[in-house]
């Protein structure tokens, strides 16, 4: 009866997150919880540190069962394995300190915003909010839905237009106070715990409690010796396990500290703009960009200019990244939709530095805060640090169970000794230390000594060797790796691209190869125009910096970047990025090239484009630049050559990476329907310790996988000549496709050596059948190969297949980051212990 209250009553925290609470309403009662004071007396504080350990058995002695919306006390649990229990005060939050608009009646929403949370919370006439606090991140409860909302954030739902319309020219400054009070300061704050409350917490653990009762019993039995020996272990131990603690805390305070510190300037409707402090920040503020380098305070969205940002914070690439500002839509969908995966090129990250601005004729870029605090990306990362996800692993599991074996042994002992000495008619007192003494004697007191001590020196092994750890207690299960993920480019291969040809096309068909290097420039022409043009390049103290793969195809055309040129566009100044030819390149019949938009690359949609104009010309032209698969199908069929699919095998089973470039003059107000497919070949080498390090991974029993966002046949390439695939074996690749029309959704198969000769017949599986992989007189060891297509139609489809095909898959090219995420966690739904080896944002999701 008491489990389907609970049901009837559950109420989900952070619905379909990840870190997804189940809540429940409580409140205190005075008998209960004086009855509960009289047995911590009467227990000698046995019953508070029972409660300690277990906060569901506090709150159900001390309070009775209510709804959310009259509780004084919430009982949060997760939803996870391990359903650990927390419980949280519900405290009130007074707005009645901060003065209304003068002729503002009590009945207007206290909130500019309509569909804010906090016009849905605040409890009238009486100006309060009621509150919890969970792992640092605030929620207020939500009059409407009856459920607590999360506040520090501005809401999802609203549109491109309305961010520009709400938001765009600031917030009032009641309202500022308002939103500061209910979503309190934009800071990061780590306290740097008290050495008394580290070392209180250390020997609360249930393992040294009964170690001192253990040791006090055999120091009264005259153990001293060994006694005396575990105390001075035990001491060593938690003394370096709260120095460590302790050391922890105070850099990660002192890493933090500066978040909380920024100089911004905000813009209000009333007093204009001014300077502000970062840690007054509120959601919905608009601020200025004006140029300088700034360290980002907060998570915001750019609504106008554009910026440079470097994203080395979240990613650990230098690579500067350019944000572009959110359209003025009209669409009725949320932004994020609107924008689809893109909606991150509009968002600037906190914790990550803007290094150079471009306003428009309007003024300074300028930015509306997103989300504050502990709810922004930063906030995330130290959250992920503070809050571990906790592991079920099957040494933990096996651990516990071994301890709990010994204790039976040490039950039964201490049985066994009551009826002996009682029917020797022992005296009661040597009944009971006897009995005790073979009851402690059975669990070894130096267990939980012996463990801290072993974790905190492999912590400083590693720490020598510059590897860092910040969960410990994670450092026993290293050993329990038998599967490695790898990333291809950057991780396996070189982090530099080398340009090894280009194979332009004319008439749907390709010409002669340009090859690097080569004595004659590349001359002029629609491929020449997307090498100059189509990337992301910026000048930074005098220096081109970008991605290495657009820093090398650039440098080809022997072209220079002039980031400091102002083009006319009809509405005004328009700041814009100019490629001029140098001493070195082939004669153009241009001045120079403007590029005036440019469309970030996308890991997404596998592609980028820009609009640029020929100084002195009228018309427009737009570039493209991608995955041969992606741009190709953009491109008129007529313009794309007949052996495209052959030429691109060709050089990616040889192990090249292979860009196509696209080039259209642009007619406005007509659809663009892009022309003129061309091939850039570039050369990815191994990196010189991959095949040693592969190598002995093997030797270890380690098995090791390659996931990546290349193409295919480079990957399976690459992963023959790094060793992960033996010469000997075969490689079998699969290709998954949606449903058509009647048609169901199917799963082919067949050889790389066959795909390449295009002779092997096509094995394939049907939805709704029997599933088997079978290869025809086939008895050598294989290797399967697919990429993030087929993977995704495969778990959609054929999910039963997954526990088959991941066991003997070497290769998964073309993954999107999510597709990495998932299939890291189908590996571990096979009991694989993951490691994850990358360099770029893609592997970050993956790593966490």
């Amino acid at each position: 009866m008491e489990e389907k209250l609970w049901k009837d009553h559950c109420v989900l925290l952070n619905k379909d997150e990840e870190n997804e609470l189940e809540i429940f309403g409580y409140k205190t009662q005075g008998c209960q919880k004086a009855l509960c004071i009289a047995g911590y007396i009467l227990s000698c504080g046995a019953l508070l540190l029972l409660f300690y350990w277990k906060p569901e058995w506090y709150v159900w002695a001390n309070c009775i069962r209510c709804s959310l919306e009259e509780a004084d006390v919430v009982l949060l649990r997760t939803t996870d394995e391990f359903q650990r229990y927390t419980w949280k005060k519900v405290t009130w939050i007074d707005l009645s300190t901060v003065a209304l608009p003068a002729g503002s009646d009590s009945d207007d929403p206290l909130v500019a915003d309509k569909d804010s949370v906090i016009n849905r919370a605040v409890v009238k006439p009486q100006l309060k909010v009621r509150c919890i606090q969970v792992q640092k991140i605030r929620y207020i409860w939500d009059f409407s839905v009856k459920e607590f909302k999360k506040v520090g954030s501005l809401e999802d739902s609203n549109t491109c237009h309305s961010i520009h319309h709400k938001f765009g020219a600031g917030l009032t400054r009641e309202e500022q106070k308002i939103r500061q009070l209910v979503c309190g300061p934009n800071a990061i704050e780590v306290e740097i715990r008290p050495i008394w409350k580290l070392l209180l917490k250390e020997i609360l653990n249930p393992f040294y409690v009964f170690q001192a009762f253990t040791l006090t019993l055999w120091l009264s039995q005259g153990y001293i010796e060994y006694s005396v020996a575990i105390i001075v272990l035990s001491i060593i131990s938690v003394g370096l396990t709260v120095y460590d603690l302790r050391q922890q805390s105070t850099k990660l305070h002192n890493l933090v500290e500066e978040h909380n510190k920024v100089q911004v300037t905000v813009c209000t409707k009333s007093e204009g703009c001014k300077e502000l402090q970062s840690c007054y920040l509120v959601p919905g503020d608009m601020f200025l960009l004006d140029g300088k380098n700034l360290s980002l305070p907060c998570d915001a969205v750019l609504i106008d200019g554009s910026c440079i940002v470097n994203e080395g914070m979240l990613t650990g690439e230098s690579i500067p990244v350019t944000k572009t500002p959110l359209p003025l839509a009209e669409s009725s969908m949320p932004w994020k939709t609107h924008s689809m995966e893109d909606y991150r090129r509009h968002v600037l990250f906190c914790g990550t530095e803007v290094i150079q601005t471009k306003p428009t004729g309007r003024g300074p870029a300028r930015a509306v805060v997103l989300q504050t605090g502990f709810n922004t990306a930063k906030g995330d990362l130290v959250r992920s640090i503070l809050y571990p996800k906790p592991v079920n692993f099957k040494l933990y599991r096996d651990a516990f169970k071994f301890i709990v074996g010994l204790s039976v042994i040490g039950v039964f002992g201490l049985i066994y000794t009551v009826c002996v000495f009682v029917s020797h008619k022992k005296p009661v007192a040597d009944v009971v230390a006897m009995a005790l003494l073979l009851l402690t004697v059975a669990v070894p007191p130096a267990i939980p000594a012996a463990l801290t001590t072993g974790t905190v020196y492999a912590q400083r092994r590693l720490k020598k060797k510059k590897i860092f750890c910040i969960s410990p207690q994670r450092i026993n299960i290293c050993g329990q790796i038998n599967l490695v993920c790898f990333d291809k480019t950057g991780t396996l291969t070189e982090d530099g691209l080398d340009l090894w040809g280009i194979i332009p096309s004319e008439g749907s068909r390709f010409q002669k190869i340009h090859k690097f290097p080569s004595s004659t420039p590349l001359p002029w022409g629609p491929v020449c125009g997307a090498m100059v043009s189509c990337h992301s390049l910026v000048v930074l103290d005098k220096k081109i910096r970008g991605d290495p793969l657009d820093l090398k195809m650039f440098e080809g055309t022997h072209w220079e970047l002039d980031d400091s040129s102002m083009a006319q566009d009809g509405a005004g100044v328009l700041d814009t990025c100019i490629v001029r030819p140098g001493p070195k390149a082939s004669s153009a019949p241009v001045e120079g090239i403007a590029i005036l938009h440019q469309f970030p690359f996308s890991s997404g949609l596998q592609r980028m484009s820009v609009v640029s104009q020929k100084i002195g010309e009228e018309h427009y032209d737009l570039y493209m630049k991608g995955a041969p698969e992606i741009v190709s199908s953009f491109c008129r069929q007529e313009t794309v050559p007949a052996n495209f699919l052959e030429e691109l095998k060709m050089y990616t089973s040889q192990g090249f990476r292979v860009i196509a470039l696209a080039h259209k003059v642009l007619n406005l107000g007509k659809d663009v329907a892009v022309s003129n497919l061309e091939s850039l070949v570039m050369e990815n080498r191994l990196k010189q310790e991959t095949k040693p390090v592969l190598q002995e991974l093997a030797a270890a029993r380690i098995r090791s996988v390659m996931v990546t966002g290349d193409n295919l046949q480079t990957a399976v390439t690459v992963a023959r000549n790094a060793g992960m695939i033996h010469m000997g074996s075969k490689v079998i690749l699969i290709e998954a496709n949606e449903p058509e029309g009647s048609a169901p959704a199917s799963v082919a198969w067949q050889l790389a050596e066959d795909s390449k000769a295009n002779t092997a017949a096509h094995h394939e599986l049907y939805a709704n059948t029997e599933e088997k992989i079978t290869l025809e007189g086939e008895t050598c060891n294989y290797h399967f190969a697919m990429n993030g297509k087929s993977y995704q139609v495969i778990v959609k489809h054929f999910y039963n297949l997954l526990p088959k095909i991941p066991v003997n898959a070497t290769v998964f090219a073309r993954m999107s980051p999510g597709q990495k995420s998932s299939l890291v966690e189908e590996f571990q739904k096979l009991n694989y212990y993951v490691g994850m080896c990358g360099d770029g944002a893609n592997d970050c999701g993956v790593c966490r």
